[in-house]
């Protein structure tokens, strides 16, 4: 059975360790904050100039100043800064943040990633995206393993305007969890329920299968 978006936000906690700054982008990533072990010390920022965001916030703790980079309402942990997008920025691109997570459109087997830009649809730019994936050497991506349309989005070559080039080493879908090597993913976690076999279908980029994957356990 393919991972919940909460799933999938569970799974990425697990790599975070001690002392880690870590930036989370829009979507799937945010759900990251919820997760975060409380006998860890993670500090969170936002490329909107936040340091220390918290979780998400209930109803009686809401303030509708206080946003993250997707213009979600967020709350701030004690110790949190807040500064300007300048700062935060000098801090991405001086390589101060030790985990980014982001989602994508597609992947694939030489690590580039596109995820700003569909042909045909508007958007408003890139966002901080390109400045994370250069900035940052452990980065996690997130993502669905197939459209809506059953097509793979993991590829052999991106077929979308590329956020960045070589830059993706890890990759979370909601079947599998997948490394990038040697232009080729391999497989080293299957969500629970979830075949090889389905796997190797959804895959369009080369995919390699050690004798030693492991079911994801919640």
């Amino acid at each position: 059975m393919a991972l919940t978006r909460e799933q999938m936000a569970q799974r990425v906690a697990r790599e975070l360790k001690d002392g880690y700054y870590v930036n989370l982008g829009i979507g799937i990533p945010t759900l990251v904050a919820n997760y975060v072990p409380a006998d860890m010390d993670v500090m969170l920022q936002s490329e909107n100039g936040l340091l220390g965001m918290g979780e998400f916030p209930t109803e009686s703790t809401i303030d509708a100043d206080m946003i993250n980079a997707g213009k979600q309402t967020v709350t701030a942990r004690r110790g949190a800064s807040i500064f300007d997008s300048a700062q935060s920025f000098a801090m991405i691109r001086g390589g101060h943040v030790d985990l980014t997570v982001l989602g994508a459109f597609e992947v694939d087997v030489h690590g580039n990633i596109a995820s700003w830009m569909i042909p045909g649809k508007l958007v408003k730019g890139m966002g901080g995206a390109m400045d994370l994936v250069a900035g940052a050497d452990n980065i996690i991506v997130t993502m669905t393993h197939a459209s809506k349309d059953g097509e793979s989005k993991l590829l052999a070559q991106c077929s979308l305007p590329l956020t960045g080039a070589g830059c993706i080493r890890k990759v979370l879908t909601d079947l599998a969890y997948l490394e990038i090597e040697d232009g080729a993913f391999i497989l080293r976690e299957t969500a629970p329920g979830v075949s090889v076999e389905e796997i190797i279908e959804k895959t369009a980029g080369k995919l390699i299968v050690p004798d030693d994957v492991k079911e994801m356990t919640f």
